[in-house]
């Protein structure tokens, strides 16, 4: 049984997400799209960490917060594997994004990262439901 304060931190954390998505849609608007993607990534970010508050989970590191999604959800067939890729495409596009040097974004990337985030928050939000109702069995660690 879920205890309330694990659905209570996946909630809140899945509306940050909702958030920071809205936030990457204005940058996009302003043809700011490195920081559009940046904003993508941590969407799909905060969404998965949402899961995960599902199962006590946790991770120091991105990866490893993919990782676990990749395990527990994608795996145990929760999730499509459609969803793994948009994780890692996200972290990758925000990787190249931020840290390497010359690297100019452009309007494509940016709106692909963009929509692809929209989806994975979309089935998240459907997926998290279905487990907070216990109408999805929550994967075992």
């Amino acid at each position: 049984m879920l205890e309330q304060t694990a659905c209570d931190l996946s909630i809140y954390r899945l509306t940050k997400a909702q958030e920071v998505l809205q936030q990457a849609e204005v940058l996009q608007q302003h043809q700011q799209y490195d920081g559009s993607i940046n904003r993508s990534y941590y969407a799909v970010f905060s969404a998965i960490r949402a899961l995960l508050a599902l199962i006590q989970l946790d991770s120091g590191k991105h990866s490893g917060v993919i990782g676990y999604f990749d395990r527990y959800f994608v795996k145990t067939g929760i999730f499509d594997k459609t969803f793994s890729r948009i994780a890692h495409a996200a972290f990758e596009a925000r990787q190249d994004s931020d840290y390497e040097d010359f690297y100019v974004p452009n309007q494509v990337e940016a709106y692909q990262q963009l929509e692809e985030a929209k989806l994975f928050i979309q089935e998240v939000k459907v997926i998290q439901t279905k487990l907070i109702k216990q109408e999805i069995a929550l994967p075992t660690i």
